[in-house]
């Protein structure tokens, strides 16, 4: 549809994404409307808008979740007075390494996860809560509408065209189609979380990765269970090492118990493995085996089930976070410390930078990157900068396995996060991956859910409620299937069948029994983007569905 056919709607500033980075830079935004008020400064706190593509603020958002409150302190310092729903203080840290049938507790937690003074919290509350703080300050949210693309006029952004509603499957106009709007502002903050579908595009067309690291990701595998009371105390935190995960995948599970009777627990696995059978999902349901959580998860009964890629690159993947008319903050630049496994906070703080010096900016009446670059500095000399810089290079650290990575680690604590080298490099985690014909150290498991503690991907999906409109488009695209159906089928045995968390790729027989072909089930989706970055071939891109559709995080 031309442009010209299109509503438009105009706004000052146009956040993407109503996470905790983009809701923080709203609120900050419209605090600095009533702090330094000045005539004739167009920006009021209905002139922000905020777009998010779940049908309401949280329903996509999804952490282990401990908090770091600094952030929040600083943006509402009488956070308990306005009813942040931080029920739970860390009371208790331990780390324990587990091998098939035992469990070893060390005698010590290691400083950087002590959590005295963080918070277990369910994202999706917090989530909702911030948006409601946010509405009362004046701001205009859009729940429910998604970007299909980054407008731009005269090499500068200049704002985010909505997906159109009411398209079928086979790309036609339904009788309810609706045109998505232009929405155009003089700056435009991507907060979209984890390889957002439009920063993806904004930093390719710019290049804005050009002097950073590749990018490096884990996936997240969560579950909330109601559990009998005694078993742990609330605030108890726990983290593991070690089964079922092998010296060559990167990662390690946790225990949050957010009540006496409410337990989130989670495998989290680096996706620069190399074994193309590898399945993140089938190894978290393994976890959950081990004697010790099979007796702490006896009687019990699970709730709630997400995933999510988390970015782990660290410092110097981070991208370029300033152009003309626009900056990238939380975790659609990277901003997660994968050392604490926290990466909230962070995003919280460069939401408000990014307030600050987009407030600077239209008050100077300078939207170029001279002005807006000043984003870069802020946040490199403020204590976010500070604490990546510490942990620059931890990530990295751990590609070629968890020995190797443990010796560089323990010389990085020594030499202040430097480690051997100044600057470790990194290759993206989909190049790890090795072929059918080379040398493949875990075998593929025979392991059967049993539907109690246990279960399969569809039984998953069930649990996070995930909802789309079927008759759409689908919102992966494929840009040569027949790769998929010949090629990948003799390399690497179609691994997108396997580190899918939500069973969305299937390999079925063809009904001429002359071979197997690639089914999609995009409606099973769950929004974690693990596809977009472990296909080995890079044809995979995720895209936004229509608005309002995908998980309902309640409660985690």
């Amino acid at each position: 549809m031309e442009t010209r056919d299109r509503d438009t709607l105009e706004a000052d500033v146009l956040i993407v994404g109503a996470g905790p980075a983009g809701l923080s830079c709203a609120l900050r935004l419209a605090q600095l409307c009533q702090e330094r008020p000045r005539d004739g400064l167009p920006l009021k706190p209905e002139n922000i808008f905020v777009l998010e593509k779940a049908a309401e603020p949280g329903a996509h958002c999804l952490s282990g979740a401990l908090l770091d409150p600094v952030a929040l302190a600083e943006l509402l310092p009488d956070f308990a007075r306005h009813g942040a729903p931080l029920d739970t203080p860390v009371t208790s840290d331990a780390v324990c390494y587990l091998t098939p049938r035992r469990r070893l507790k060390l005698p010590f937690t290691p400083r950087f996860l002590c959590n005295r003074g963080n918070y277990i919290i369910s994202l999706n509350r917090f989530v909702k809560w911030l948006a409601g703080e946010v509405e009362r300050a004046g701001v205009s949210l859009f729940p429910g509408f998604s970007g299909a693309e980054v407008l731009y006029e005269n090499g500068r952004v200049t704002g985010v065209r909505l997906g159109d509603k009411g398209i079928d499957r086979g790309g036609q106009r339904k009788p309810n189609f609706q045109p998505g709007y232009d929405l155009r502002a003089k700056i435009t903050v991507f907060a979209e979380g984890t390889r957002g579908a439009l920063t993806k595009q904004l930093v390719q067309r710019f290049s804005l990765d050009r002097d950073s690291n590749s990018p490096a990701y884990s996936l997240g595998l969560k579950e909330l269970w109601e559990i009998p009371p005694g078993r742990l105390d609330a605030g108890q935190v726990i983290h593991t090492a070690g089964w079922p995960l092998t010296k060559d995948v990167f990662g390690g599970g946790f225990l949050y118990a957010a009540s006496a009777s409410h337990l989130a627990l989670g495998l989290v696995t680096g996706l620069a493995y190399g074994d193309p059978k590898f399945d993140p999902h089938r190894a978290f349901q393994r976890w959950k085996t081990h004697p010790w959580l099979q007796s702490l998860l006896s009687g019990a009964q699970m709730l709630r089930y997400g995933a999510k890629a988390i970015p782990e690159g660290g410092y110097f993947s981070i991208p370029g976070t300033a152009t003309d008319g626009a900056l990238i903050i939380g975790d659609a630049a990277g901003f997660l410390n994968s050392q604490r496994l926290k990466g909230i906070h962070l995003a919280m703080k460069t939401g408000l930078l990014a307030a600050e010096t987009a407030f600077e900016a239209l008050e100077k009446q300078d939207l170029s990157i001279r002005q807006l670059g000043r984003f870069e500095q802020a946040w490199q000399t403020s204590w976010v900068g500070r604490e990546l810089w510490g942990v620059r290079n931890y990530h990295q650290a751990f590609e070629r396995g968890l020995v190797r990575g443990a010796l560089h680690a323990t010389a990085q604590f020594a030499t202040g996060g430097r480690g051997l080298h100044a600057r470790y490099g990194s290759i993206p985690d989909h190049l790890h991956m090795l072929r059918l014909n080379e040398h493949i150290l875990s075998p593929l498991s025979s392991f059967k859910p049993d539907g109690r503690l246990t279960f399969d991907k569809l039984a998953d999906v069930y649990h996070s409620g995930t909802q789309h409109e079927e008759d759409q488009p689908p919102h992966l695209k494929i840009a040569d299937l027949n790769i998929c159906n010949t090629r990948c089928v003799r390399e690497y045995g179609n691994p997108c069948q396997h580190f899918c968390p939500a069973g969305v790729y299937e390999m079925d027989e063809n009904p001429d029994g002359s071979g197997k072909q690639l089914k999609l089930n995009p409606s099973n989706c769950v929004h974690c983007k693990t596809c977009d970055i472990e296909d080995p071939y890079q044809i995979i891109t995720w895209v936004c569905p229509e608005g309002g559709g995908g998980p309902r995080y309640e409660g985690m």
